[in-house]
């Protein structure tokens, strides 16, 4: 039987220290500083790669990085604003590496319906959104626009209405449901000779920082960003025999301006609101967001008899807010409602 060893007569000379399988070097939480890293703007994804168009000189080509190891799974969306390290000259096979993600000023996010826990952000850092709806083929719908309008007012963009294919139909009936709302809207189709009509509006709306564009397919977005950036050579796709558009955009892509950015997303057939509230919503109009101080907890904005104590109809009842613009806000809550 083994002798057992006096543990009062043991010293540091007698500790035994087994080296990690991956060598005996402590691992150091410090990360570099990355002082000479290079601000730029993600354009694209693709699998795990990001295409970049650097800041500091736009007429460099566009770069391809891939997320280093200390970002670990931060997501990274066109329009995010990252600074990156590595080989920057765009040559083909060259990689270089995003090391920081600029905190967003604005973040569109949808998700796939209103149950849905996971939010998909479809572009950051815009400050407009140009929702594109056909006036026929496919027919406009308020409940898609309403609720795209609610995801604008709620990540911080400006929503702006387009409405294509002005030639086949009347913009004027649809346009009118958002006037209240102070939307502005463009329209857009083609003249009696074919040539394309409200490109000028389109071009003034789109100047300037970053714009995104969300629409069902078919509605005309690709058609609308090859008109303005000729060398965008977006594919367009024609309707479905049942009406619905194909998907001729799978990933969201910016293309650059003179002055500004324009997104083109892929078309959706749904616009889920899960990461959503009332109140996120009413924050968005500056002379309501102060009023609803005075709601009950809970209030969903709606009115009677679902909303029977709102502040809003207080405001209607005083002259301070237009019936109009009431009513034209509660359809959007009611869209964000419906689900």
């Amino acid at each position: 039987m083994p002798r057992r060893r006096d543990v009062h007569a043991l010293d540091e000379t007698d500790v035994r220290v087994r080296p990690g399988r991956r060598g005996t070097r402590p691992r150091s939480k410090r990360r570099p500083a990355h002082a000479d890293a290079v601000r730029a703007m993600v354009t694209a994804v693709d699998r795990g790669r990001w295409t970049c168009a650097v800041d500091a000189d736009p007429d460099l080509p566009q770069v391809v990085a891939m997320r280093a190891r200390e970002l670990g799974r931060t997501p990274v969306v066109v329009g995010d604003r990252v600074d990156l390290v590595g080989d920057l000259s765009g040559e083909p096979d060259t990689l270089a590496r995003i090391v920081r993600v600029a905190d967003r000023d604005t973040v569109l996010r949808r998700t796939a319906d209103d149950t849905d826990p996971y939010e998909r952000i479809v572009v950051a850092n815009a400050e407009r959104l140009l929702v594109v709806t056909a006036l026929t083929d496919p027919p406009p719908r308020t409940g898609f626009v309403d609720r795209c309008l609610v995801a604008a007012y709620a990540g911080g963009l400006e929503p702006v209405l387009c409405l294509t294919k002005s030639d086949l139909a009347d913009p004027g009936p649809f346009a009118a449901q958002y006037r209240e709302l102070n939307v502005p809207i463009v329209v857009t189709g083609r003249g009696a000779d074919g040539a394309p009509t409200g490109l000028d509006e389109l071009r003034a709306v789109l100047t300037g920082g970053l714009c995104a564009l969300v629409g069902h397919s078919g509605v005309g977005k690709s058609t609308l960003v090859n008109a303005v950036v000729p060398d965008a050579g977006q594919a367009t796709g024609r309707l479905s025999g049942v009406g619905k558009g194909r998907h001729t955009t799978v990933a969201a892509l910016a293309f650059p301006l003179d002055d500004g950015w324009v997104v083109d997303t892929p078309g959706v057939r749904s616009f889920g609101l899960a990461h959503v509230g009332p109140d996120d919503v009413v924050a968005a109009f500056g002379d309501l967001a102060t009023a609803i101080d005075d709601c009950p907890r809970g209030c969903g904005h709606l009115g009677p008899p679902a909303d029977p104590e709102c502040a809003l109809d207080d405001l209607v009842a005083t002259g301070a807010l237009p019936g109009g613009r009431l009513g034209a806000l509660r359809r959007i809550l009611v869209a964000l409602h419906a689900g």
